[in-house]
């Protein structure tokens, strides 16, 4: 099935996700080799691509699990946690209806 992980950081993130993003990528990147990863980026503080300073305020990551509590352990271990760049992750069971 189908999860939702939203990452919601904490104030002024930019230099903690500067840091731990290689990290954060590499799993993603293996999400996506496995055929496992539908979406995942970041939410810009401000409308912009590129928010420079302004940073970010979450993530969100749309992957496949086998169950909600393995994309739990999954979200757990996020390099974004262990730098402490989120202050909360949900995750949620997502069914993807369009397109």
């Amino acid at each position: 099935m189908w999860f939702a992980i939203v990452g919601t950081d904490v104030p002024d993130s930019l230099d903690k996700r500067r840091h731990a993003r290689p990290a954060h990528l590499a799993r993603l990147e293996q999400l996506q080799a496995e055929g496992r990863l539908l979406l995942a980026g970041p939410f810009p503080a401000i409308e912009c691509d590129d928010p420079g300073p302004a940073g970010f305020t979450g993530s969100l990551i749309i992957a496949e699990f086998p169950s909600q509590a393995d994309a739990r352990r999954w979200a757990d271990a996020d390099p974004y946690v262990a730098a402490g760049v989120y202050a909360a992750v949900e995750v949620k069971p997502f069914r993807k209806t369009l397109p």
